[in-house]
C-alpha cells in the first residue's frame, strides 16, 4: 500500500526558511542619499578583461564627490590594464595601479585589495567586484547608510545575473542556501562570529575602523576573505551591518559552467568551515551539511523511483516545483527553469563535493594555483 501524501509537504519547509528575506529591509535605496564625505572605490581585477569597462563605466556614472576609484590590476595575463588605462584618459577620478608580485602567505584578493586600500584617500573605503554593475545613485544612498545608521561595515546582496541555461539551474540553488543561511535580520543582530557573513561584491568601510582591525592584512591568507573580514570587525566589537541592494546593484559571478565549477569548488568547502566560528565539530560537519541542503531536493526523485511512497514522493515533487518557480523570479528568471531544478540540484551536489575532496590541497582560480593550510 502506498503511504500516505503527507510526509512530502516536508519540502514545503523552504518557504519558511524565506520568509525573512521576503520583506526586502532594510533596503539601502530607503538610505537618504548623501555626498560630500570623501568616497575610495577600490576594485581588485585579476583577468578581468570581459567584464572591467562595464564595471568602470557604472561607478563613474555617478554625480557623487568627492569621488576617486582606484583599479589595482593583479597581474593580470590578459588586456585588463589597457582597458582601464583608455577609459582613465576621460576621467580624472579614475587611475591604474598595477599589484605588485603576490607574496608568500597572501590570497591574491586580498593582496590586491590591500594595495588599493594603501592608495586610497577617502573616508569610506568601498570595496567592490569587476563583475558588479551599480546604478548612478547607489554611492549617495550606500554613504547615507553609514553616516544614517553607523554601522564600521556595510555590506550588500546584489541582484544576481544569470544568463545561461546552467547559471539558470545552478546558481539558484547556491544562492538560496545562502539566503537561508544569512538573511540580513540575522546578521543586524549577530553577536558570534558564526552568524555573520559579507558579500564581497559590496563591501563599505570606515577607513578608521578597518585601519583599526588590520585591514586586509588581517586576511591576508583567507581564500573566502569577506566573511573572515566581517568576523574580524564583530571580534574587534565593530559593527556590521547588511542591507539589500538589489534595485541598486547587479552582479553576474559565472559565465559558463566551467566558471561555476571553478568558483564554487574554491569557496563552498573553505567557506562552509569559516561559517562555523569556533566551533571545531561544527566546523568539521559544515560543508557535508551543505552538500546535503542539494540532496534534500533529490530525494524525492529517488524515492518516486523505488515505487514505493509514491504520494509522497509526488507530493514532494509539487512542492518543489511550486518552490524553484516562484522564487528565481527575483532574479529574473523564467518559472519554466523549475523543470530543471533536479539537475541544478545534482550539478550542485556534484560542485560541492569536489569542493570537499580538493579542501584546501589544491585551490585555483584566474589562473593561479593556491595551498591553504
Amino acid at each position: 500500500m502506498e503511504s500516505s501524501w503527507l510526509p512530502g509537504l516536508l519540502w514545503a519547509l523552504p518557504f519558511v526558511g524565506i520568509l525573512p528575506l521576503m520583506r526586502r529591509k532594510p533596503n539601502v535605496a530607503d538610505a537618504p542619499p548623501t555626498d560630500g564625505i570623501p568616497l575610495s572605490i577600490v576594485i581588485p581585477a585579476r583577468n578581468e578583461s570581459a567584464t572591467i569597462a562595464n564595471v568602470l563605466q557604472s561607478v563613474l556614472a555617478t554625480t557623487y564627490t568627492p569621488l576617486e576609484v582606484i583599479v589595482v590590476d593583479d597581474r593580470s595575463t590578459d588586456d585588463t590594464a589597457i582597458l582601464v588605462e583608455a577609459l582613465a584618459t576621460h576621467d580624472s577620478r579614475l587611475r591604474l595601479i598595477r599589484g605588485e608580485e603576490l607574496p608568500a602567505g597572501w590570497m591574491g584578493k586580498p593582496w590586491a585589495c590591500h594595495q588599493g586600500a594603501t592608495a586610497a584617500t577617502g573616508r569610506y573605503l568601498l570595496f567592490t567586484d569587476a563583475d558588479t554593475t551599480h546604478a548612478p545613485t547607489l554611492p549617495a544612498h550606500a554613504v547615507g547608510a553609514m553616516e544614517q545608521d553607523g554601522p564600521d561595515l556595510l555590506t550588500l546582496t546584489t541582484r544576481q545575473e544569470c544568463l545561461t541555461f546552467w547559471e539558470r539551474i545552478v546558481m539558484p540553488q547556491i544562492l538560496v542556501l545562502l539566503g537561508i543561511r544569512y538573511p540580513p535580520a540575522l546578521i543586524n543582530r549577530a553577536t558570534r562570529p558564526d552568524q555573520l557573513v559579507a558579500n564581497g561584491q559590496y563591501i563599505m568601510l570606515r577607513r578608521e575602523a578597518y585601519d583599526a582591525v588590520g585591514g586586509h592584512r588581517a586576511v591576508q591568507g583567507e581564500i573566502v576573505e569577506d566573511l573572515a573580514l566581517a568576523q574580524i570587525f564583530l571580534r574587534a566589537g565593530l559593527r556590521v551591518r547588511m542591507m539589500f541592494g538589489e534595485t541598486l546593484i547587479s552582479t553576474r559571478m559565472y559565465r559558463s559552467l566551467g566558471e561555476m565549477i571553478e568558483g564554487w569548488s574554491k569557496n563552498l568547502y573553505l567557506g562552509a568551515r569559516q561559517s562555523m566560528g569556533d566551533f571545531p565539530v561544527r566546523r568539521a560537519l559544515a560543508p557535508l551539511l551543505v552538500a546535503l541542503a542539494f540532496v534534500f531536493w533529490l530525494v524525492p526523485w529517488i524515492v518516486l523511483a523505488t515505487g514505493v511512497w509514491t504520494e509522497a514522493a509526488l507530493t514532494a515533487i509539487g512542492c518543489s516545483l511550486v518552490f524553484w518557480a516562484l522564487l528565481p523570479l527575483a532574479m529574473r528568471i523564467s518559472p519554466w527553469y523549475a523543470l530543471g531544478y533536479p539537475l541544478g540540484a545534482l550539478t550542485a551536489l556534484l560542485i560541492a563535493l569536489r569542493s570537499i575532496w580538493r579542501g584546501g590541497r589544491r585551490l585555483e582560480w584566474r589562473g593561479r594555483r593556491y595551498q591553504v593550510g
